[in-house]
């Protein structure tokens, strides 16, 4: 199945605007999506589809923040990047520290724009591309035997191979073997790559 285009939700109850917006994206081959308010995105939102959100900071109805709160309960990973008027600038850096990508004051330069939304689309594919590799880790690591899943847990609390030995039971030249089996399935060159695999797994 092929994975769908990335695409940038522009949230605002001003149809001036939210046109603008979309047909400026359009003009550099980013698909857009409009939305006159916030519940209108959930009732659409999709956690698989990729892509970021341009979100006014005040609108009727759930505000851009309210609309950022939903999403963080929700564990949204979407970039978020409010827009915001001269007198919002606090509620923009409050929306900053809850986790917002960014924020663009109005009026703003469509290169700006451009710009910022270049930069939360490649978080984007960045963040998605981390968790699928995670995913990967978790997959093989459950696919491990019981042994080598010891040895793996051992490898990533610092013991050396002699050590392991002991707390197994088994011989050194046998923890070399499992050892080597999980370098290999894991497809880590060095301990450091593979005790960073396993963290980033959790």
């Amino acid at each position: 199945m092929r994975a769908r285009p990335s695409t940038v939700f522009v949230v605002d109850d001003d149809d001036g605007v939210r046109s603008s917006i979309r047909l400026l994206l359009k003009s550099v081959g980013i698909p857009a999506t409009p939305l006159a308010s916030a519940q209108e995105f959930l009732d659409r939102f999709d956690p698989e589809q990729s892509g970021c959100l341009v979100l006014d900071i005040r609108m009727p109805g759930m505000s851009g923040m309210e609309l950022q709160q939903e999403l963080n309960r929700r564990g949204a990973i979407l970039p978020v990047l409010f827009i915001t008027g001269h007198g919002d600038v606090p509620l923009a850096v409050e929306a900053m520290q809850n986790g917002a990508f960014d924020f663009l004051q109005k009026p703003f330069r469509d290169q700006d724009l451009i710009d910022r939304v270049h930069k939360a689309l490649e978080r984007d594919r960045e963040t998605r591309a981390g968790m699928a590799q995670q995913g990967r880790t978790r997959e093989l690591i459950a696919a491990l035997t019981e042994r080598e899943r010891e040895v793996l847990n051992l490898l990533v609390e610092g013991d050396q191979n002699k050590m392991m030995a002991a707390k197994l039971g088994i011989s050194q030249r046998t923890v070399e073997i499992h050892r080597a089996h999980v370098m290999e399935k894991l497809g880590a060159r060095s301990l450091a790559q593979l005790v960073r695999l396993v963290i980033d797994a959790g």
